[in-house]
């Protein structure tokens, strides 16, 4: 064998072990996800309300998946920011998620698939059911149970006749649980809308996620996440409808018996005094404390907000505090930074994607590879070596084939 062929192989005997040394071993696998704080449920409730009714079980906690939905990075405890990035501003919600609106790329996060109750935030999944099952100019007429349900209340009265696209807007602009209430029934009551509402989470890979009631009053096994909600919020602002009701500031409202209309204003402060702002929705238990979603528009880059367990500083009140979030977040979108994860894209019932389906591709493709054996991706060193040397090899082949053909046969020459 010539000199020159044994050398090239045997720089690639003695490259292969060496590279693979430095390369991950082929049989390793993704290290499992830390034991985050309430990674199977919410902390411990603070009062009666989640106390199952006489003779029933409290339901078991949701079962948490293997791979974080999202991609591995979700299933980090604390802060999860893009190599490099600067860190958040200070802020007092326990968990949270940036996210692209758009691309569903998720920004940063800190504990994004820690188990929260998202207290009213649950009605933007009751919106997205409604306005998949009913008419929104189906007039409906309020009743006395609609009128007495807990917490906050729009005002809708007993014999007091809205639309539903009224109803949507009290919802949605003033969080009223007499509106969570009408379209229950609807629905089909209670149980049905509770889990229509489920269903939809599960289907649309919001697996921290149940409902234990239309409204977000806390009951037995109510659980979601910062994740969870960003996702749900994505879905619900690819419909117009849902879209233009959180960004109402105004709306004039039906009156009941002898009492006048009056002007139902929305609660978001951010939608009054943020620059492209695109709308949202509050929400506050006792257990859940305070839980927000924003979301804003600057230039071609829209993202949304979600914080849950919100506390409020002595010094900064919570919704200046998801100011400097929200400005962190648009700063990420409009750089280079590589994103944590991706909001799934997997709505069973999406009339619109709003995903470009290239812009999530590099992400996916990521996370594919990422769980193979050898990457064959062109980072990995093993590959580019055996390259190498494999067209070194190749042309010394092909450079000696042709010298052979251009000499003389000398068999056949006469002596």
């Amino acid at each position: 064998m010539p000199r020159l062929l044994v050398a090239l192989l045997c720089a690639l005997s003695l490259a292969i072990p060496a590279v693979a040394a430095a390369a991950p071993p082929a049989t390793q696998t993704q290290a499992p996800a830390q034991a985050c704080q309430n990674r199977t449920a919410p902390p411990a409730a603070v009062d009666a309300s989640e106390k199952p009714a006489p003779g029933q079980q409290p339901p078991a906690p949701l079962p948490v998946p293997a791979d974080p939905v999202g991609g591995p990075r979700l299933g980090e405890c604390g802060l999860v920011l893009p190599v490099g990035a600067p860190q958040p501003p200070a802020n007092q919600f326990e968990s949270w998620v940036l996210a692209d609106l758009d691309s569903g790329r998720v920004l940063a996060a800190r504990d994004p698939h820690a188990r929260q109750r998202p207290a009213s935030l649950i009605k933007i999944l009751l919106a997205t059911v409604v306005l998949r099952e009913l008419k929104m100019d189906t007039q409906v007429t309020g009743t006395w149970d609609d009128a007495n349900q807990d917490g906050t209340r729009v005002g809708i009265g007993p014999d007091g006749k809205y639309t539903n696209d009224q109803v949507l807007h009290a919802l949605l602009m003033h969080s009223g649980n007499d509106a969570a209430h009408s379209f229950a029934v609807q629905l089909g009551g209670m149980d049905q809308a509770v889990a229509k509402m489920n269903a939809l989470a599960h289907s649309s890979g919001a697996l921290d996620t149940r409902t234990a009631s239309p409204s977000g009053l806390d009951g037995p096994g109510m659980s979601s996440s910062a994740y969870d909600l960003a996702l749900l919020y994505r879905i619900a602002m690819q419909d117009k409808r849902f879209a233009d009701a959180v960004r109402t500031e105004q709306i004039q409202f039906p009156g009941w018996g002898d009492k006048p209309a009056f002007v139902v204003a929305n609660d978001n402060p951010l939608l009054y005094n943020y620059e492209g702002d695109l709308g949202g929705k509050t929400g506050y238990t006792d257990d859940a404390l305070h839980t927000y979603i924003n979301a804003a528009q600057r230039g071609s880059s829209r993202i949304v907000l979600v914080g849950m367990r919100g506390t409020m500083s002595p010094v900064t009140a919570m919704y200046t505090q998801s100011k400097s979030l929200m400005d962190y977040g648009l700063a990420l979108a409009q750089s280079a930074a590589q994103p944590v994860g991706q909001l799934v894209d997997q709505d069973p019932d999406s009339r619109v994607s709003a995903t470009p389906t290239t812009a999530a591709a590099p992400l996916v493709a990521k996370q594919v590879t990422a769980a193979s054996p050898v990457d064959p991706g062109p980072d990995n060193p093993l590959l580019v070596v055996l390259l190498l040397v494999g067209v070194l090899v190749l042309g010394y082949v092909v450079f000696a084939v042709l010298r052979n053909r251009s000499r003389p046969d000398k068999t056949s020459q006469n002596p």
